[in-house]
């Protein structure tokens, strides 16, 4: 079976929290990698996503280990989704 792997970047502005995982992540950028089977027996090439992955980058709270954690791509987008809501109301500082 084919597959392939698709990488974005992702940006939060406030801490969160990822389901299952059991601790505070810091804001920041993060890689994210979704990996894709190719959908066989139709007539057109179509991708399904098997696993998303989020990167979480090495701290002195983690002794220096990044960490690649599997998160639901629905939990995911929540997460940004809160994230963006909160920034959108949330008045910037001012400096």
């Amino acid at each position: 079976m084919l597959a392939r792997t698709k990488h974005r970047r992702v940006h939060f502005n406030e801490p969160f929290v990822i389901p299952d995982f059991g601790e505070t992540v810091p804001p920041g950028d993060y890689e994210v990698d979704e990996d894709e089977e190719l959908i066989e027996g139709i007539s057109w090439l179509a991708y399904r996503r098997v696993a998303t992955f989020i990167k979480l980058p090495a701290t002195p709270e983690n002794k220096y280990r990044m960490r690649i954690v599997a998160i639901a791509p629905e939990e995911l987008e929540r997460l940004i989704t809160v994230d963006r809501h909160r920034a959108a109301i949330s008045p910037s500082p001012r400096s």
